[in-house]
C-alpha cells in the first residue's frame, strides 16, 4: 500500500518518497498566466516610476525592472520553497505550493527536497532577494556602488545556476517528467538567469573599467 501512495505523484523518478503527496488543483496555463501577470505588473510599474527619475537611460530602466522582477521571485516564490519543506502535501490551492508542485513536474528535486536545492534556493531568497531590490535604488541613485552591486549580485545568480545544472548532471540529470517539462522548465525557465547576469556582468565591467580610465586621465592631467 505505502508503495502505491508513494507512486501517485507525477514526478521523476516513479519511486520518489513523498508520503501524503496532494496532487494539484490549479492548471499550469493557470499558474503561469499569474506568475506572467503579476510579473507583467510589477516591471510596469517599476518602467513608469523609472521614468520620473532623471537622466537615467532606457538601459538602466530596463535594468531596475530585471532587479525588481528577480528580487520578488527570489524573495516570494523561492523564499516559500526554501522555508515550506512539505510544500507537496497542500490540500488547498494555495498559489506558492501549486507552483512548487508544477515546476516539480521539470525536476523532482524539489519535492524531493535535495539538500542542494534547498540550500541555494534558501541563500537566494534570503541574501540575492533584498540585494536585487537594493539595486533598484542604487540605479535609481546612481550611488557609487551600484555597478560592483550588479556584478555580485549576478555572479550569485551564476554560480548557483552552475551548482544546479551541474549537481543534475552528476546525478544522472533525469529529474523531469517528460521532455516537454524538461526543456520548458528545467531549461527555459532557467536561462533567464544565465545570460541576463552575463550581460550585466560584462556591463558592469565595463562601467568600471571607464570611470577607473577617466579617473586616471583627469590624475595624469593634474600632475602635468
Amino acid at each position: 500500500m505505502e508503495s502505491i501512495i508513494n507512486q501517485s505523484h507525477p514526478y521523476v523518478p516513479r519511486d520518489l518518497n513523498l508520503p501524503d503527496f496532494i496532487p494539484g488543483v490549479l492548471s499550469q496555463s493557470t499558474i503561469v498566466g499569474v506568475y506572467g501577470s503579476c510579473s507583467l505588473f510589477v516591471v510596469s510599474l517599476i518602467w513608469i516610476v523609472s521614468g520620473r527619475f532623471p537622466k537615467i537611460s532606457k538601459i538602466d530602466r530596463l535594468l531596475m525592472c530585471w532587479w525588481a522582477f528577480t528580487g520578488l521571485t527570489h524573495i516570494i516564490l523561492e523564499g516559500y520553497f526554501a522555508f515550506s519543506p512539505q510544500f507537496y502535501t497542500e490540500k488547498t490551492a494555495c498559489y506558492l505550493a501549486e507552483v512548487w508542485k508544477e515546476y516539480s513536474k521539470g525536476d523532482s528535486r524539489y519535492a524531493g527536497r535535495d539538500a542542494g536545492i534547498v540550500t541555494v534556493e534558501g541563500i537566494t531568497a534570503v541574501l540575492e532577494g533584498p540585494a536585487s531590490l537594493l539595486t533598484v535604488y542604487a540605479i535609481a541613485k546612481k550611488t557609487s556602488y551600484r555597478y560592483i552591486l550588479q556584478i555580485a549580485i549576478s555572479l550569485g545568480h551564476l554560480y548557483g545556476t552552475a551548482v544546479y545544472f551541474i549537481t543534475s548532471y552528476l546525478e544522472g540529470d533525469n529529474f523531469a517528467a517528460s521532455t516537454y517539462y524538461y526543456y520548458a522548465y528545467y531549461v527555459f525557465a532557467n536561462s533567464f538567469w544565465v545570460w541576463i547576469p552575463t550581460l550585466i556582468v560584462i556591463r558592469s565591467w565595463k562601467k568600471i573599467c571607464a570611470a577607473f580610465q577617466t579617473e586616471s586621465k583627469d590624475e595624469k592631467s593634474k600632475t602635468c
